[in-house]
Formats: C-alpha cells, structure tokens, sequence
C-alpha cells in the first residue's frame, strides 16, 4: 500500500526541521567555545598582571636596596692631638736638649687629619766640636670612606709607603729595619747612615699606625766640626721611646688612655665617618728629607 505523497512531503519536512535544529545547536556551542577562551585568556592576563606588578614591586624594591648609599666601618679617632704636644719636656730634654721650648709648627689646612712638628738641637762646643739633633713627627689622620674604604685599612696603606719610602733614601748606607712592640698596631723603625758634606748623619725613622692615624718620626744626629757621631743604639732607643710616646697622646686625645699598647679594632659601626671627603690623601714621606741641616 503506498503512502500518500502529502505524507512523504510532511516527514521530509520533518526530517529538514529537526537538521536545522541540531545545526543551530552546534553552531551555537562552537560560537560558545570562542567567548570561553576569551574570557579565560582575559582571565589569565588578568592574572598575569597582577603577577607582573607584584614582580616589578620586588625588582623595584630589590633595584632600591641595591642602589642605596654603601656603608663602611666607622674611623675609630676623630682627631689628633697637636703635634708640638705629643712629647714630654724630658723626652725633648733627652732627644733634642738644645731645642727651643716651643717646636716648629707644620703647615696645615686641617689640623684634625693632619700636623706636624720639627725640633733642632745643636750643642755647639767651638773648635770642640759640635753635637746636632733633628727631630720632627708627623700625624695622619684617615677617615673612612665609601670610596676609598675603612679608615684603618687606608692606614695600613700608608703605613707600608712610608716604610718603602724610608727605606728607599738616596744615599743611604746599612739600612736596617725592625719591628717596635707595644706600639699601636703596627710600628717599624728603620735606620741607616747618611754623609753629607756637614758630617756623617745617623737617622731613625719609627713608622707606626694605632687605629686610623699613622705616625711617623724622624730622628737624627750627627758629630760636627770633628766631633764624634752620636751611637746609633742610643739614638734609636730614644727614637722608639718617642714613638711610643706619640702614640699614647693620639689615643689620650681621642679618649682612649694611654694607647700605648697593641690598640683595638674598630668598633663594629656601620655607618660612615662624618666627614669622609676629608681624608687626607698620601703625602710624600717625611724620610725624604729627614737629615736636617744645621
């Protein structure tokens, strides 16, 4: 029996009807699938921004720490004592006895970084003969600086060109170097001889460093005129007595006592010096110049 054809028409119908509507649900998934990423990319930047900020925060914060001011250890002294009073009248009385009371004051354009002082003796005995005597000190202060470094360790800098310089005079003959204990942190005194056309010079010069301050002494002698040349033991024996001396007043003057001994680290401070710009840069060493002529 056959259908009728309006039957066959319907269910075709039918059949387009329920296609169309599947293709209209599939479209409408995959028009779906577009807005789910974009909403998850959204998301996502969403997040990753807030990653990065957080990110930048602490590279910001990192970037600060490691550009703020570096520090370094405190200078120990502050000051210096004057130099024409870092001796006793009896130590003078035995180094120089024919000195005049006062020394000769060195130029200086901060006297907190750095003095000087000079002393000459001369016992003139006529056709005897004579005795002559120079004794000059020298005081530099280091501070602390964030260029150049702790004000102790530019010191000890310093402390090892003035011994080189010392030991390297023109002209000089037995050059010998010692040790000095009990004086500062560090102290070396080297002698040798020397002849000029006045006479056969004897010179001693005590290199020491207590803290941040460097200490240098030059002592010499001489026997004019035909008289005999001072003992080279003895002069260096007053030289070191007087080099002990000078340290015990750079650390009386910056409340430390007598100083005298080995001297103390600085204290752990991490903040700068006051005034770092203000350390004195290395001067051409004394010993250079230091047979003084009568």
């Amino acid at each position: 029996m056959q259908r009728p054809a309006q039957a066959d028409q319907r269910d075709e119908r039918d059949q387009r009807d329920r296609r169309a509507k599947r293709l209209g649900r599939v479209l409408v998934c995959a028009a779906a699938v577009p807005v789910m990423l974009i909403a998850a990319g959204c998301s996502s930047d969403s997040d990753s921004g807030s990653d990065d900020t957080g990110g930048k925060s602490a590279d910001t914060a990192a970037s600060a720490s490691a550009s703020a001011s570096p520090t370094v250890q405190a200078a120990a002294y502050q000051s210096l004592p004057k130099a024409c009073g870092v001796f006793s009248k009896k130590t003078l009385g035995e180094l120089v006895p024919e000195a005049p009371k006062s020394g000769k004051e060195g130029t200086s354009d901060d006297k907190s970084a750095r003095a000087s002082c000079s002393w000459s003796s001369l016992d003139n005995n006529g056709v005897k003969g004579s005795q002559f005597r120079w004794l000059n000190v020298s005081l530099l202060r280091f501070d602390s600086d964030t260029s150049r470094g702790a004000g102790d360790a530019q010191a000890q800098t310093y402390y090892e060109t003035q011994l080189q310089d010392a030991q390297a005079v023109d002209g000089a003959k037995s050059v010998k170097s010692q040790p000095v204990s009990g004086t500062g942190d560090a102290a070396t005194t080297v002698t040798y001889d020397l002849k000029k056309k006045e006479g056969s010079f004897k010179q001693q010069t005590v290199v020491a460093r207590v803290e941040n301050v460097v200490i240098t002494l030059d002592y010499n002698g001489a026997g004019l005129a035909g008289e005999k040349s001072p003992s080279a033991a003895t002069l260096t024996k007053l030289a070191e007595k007087a080099a002990k001396e000078a340290v015990a007043a750079v650390s009386s003057a910056n409340g430390e006592g007598s100083g005298a001994g080995t001297g103390s680290s600085p204290s752990a401070s991490t903040s700068p010096s006051k005034s770092p710009s203000k350390s004195p840069s290395a001067s051409a060493s004394p010993s250079n110049s230091a047979v003084k002529k009568s």
